[in-house]
């Protein structure tokens, strides 16, 4: 599993909630539930990754701590 800060929101445009992940930008996922969104994120982290590695693109490691405060 991997170490990325997720935010996880309701979207009342979208009806879903929704997950992101900051330190990897454009990567985001959504899901009915709190618990399938999160689920997405993981796959979309591996997704991110995996794309990022195959074009040479680097990957940031995870910070590790919160990036920001709400």
């Amino acid at each position: 599993m991997h170490k990325y800060e997720i935010i996880l929101y309701w979207s009342n445009e979208d009806q879903v909630f929704v997950a992101e992940v900051p330190e990897l930008p454009g990567c985001m996922a959504h899901g009915d539930t709190q618990e399938s969104a999160l689920a997405h994120a993981h796959e979309a982290i591996q997704l991110w990754i995996d794309t990022a590695r195959e074009f040479g693109d680097p990957v940031p490691e995870p910070k590790g701590e919160r990036l920001m405060l709400a």
